[in-house]
């Protein structure tokens, strides 16, 4: 019989022993309703009123009073460094401007890996190295679930 899990200890107390941990990539910790795998095959039902973003250490709570701690997995990534903090802000604009997954940091934005984007960042004067390490980006306005659309000068995104 899988575990039931309806609550989460974000960010998960350090006090707090996790029996289990279950990693997953920044697009796979957006969740309400899922079955997750632990890796001696139990099972987890996760089941929150509302659709949630998991960040790296988050902890469920589990049905019987165990926890299962949340892991980001590596992921192969940018990490852009800018001349100064104004120069931070232009790169992060240009990201946020193409609806790009960024997690934004005082001194450095990571983002994920696409020649394109290298070669705009670039463009723009930022210093871009590839890295491989865990992916927290920011949450948008909209991170709460549900459709939306909004207008860019004329041209529009249908987001679901």
């Amino acid at each position: 019989m899988p575990y039931r899990s309806t609550e989460i200890l974000s960010p998960g107390p350090a006090d707090k022993t996790a029996l289990h941990t279950i990693a997953l990539a920044h697009d796979k910790r957006h969740l309400r309703r899922k079955l997750l795998h632990l890796d001696n095959d139990d099972v987890v039902m996760l089941d929150l009123k509302e659709a949630v973003m998991l960040a790296d250490g988050d902890l469920l709570v589990l049905d019987t009073g165990d926890y299962v701690r949340i892991a980001a997995i590596d992921e192969p990534l940018y990490d852009i460094r800018p001349r100064d903090p104004l120069h931070l802000i232009e790169l992060a604009w240009h990201l946020g401007n193409r609806h790009l997954a960024a997690e934004i940091r005082l001194d450095r934005i990571l983002v994920l890996r696409d020649p394109v984007i290298k070669a705009m960042l670039e463009g723009l004067g930022a210093a871009v190295s590839e890295v491989t390490e865990p992916f927290q980006p920011m949450r948008g306005a909209y991170h709460g679930g549900g459709g939306h659309s909004h207008g860019h000068g004329g041209h529009h995104h249908a987001h679901d």
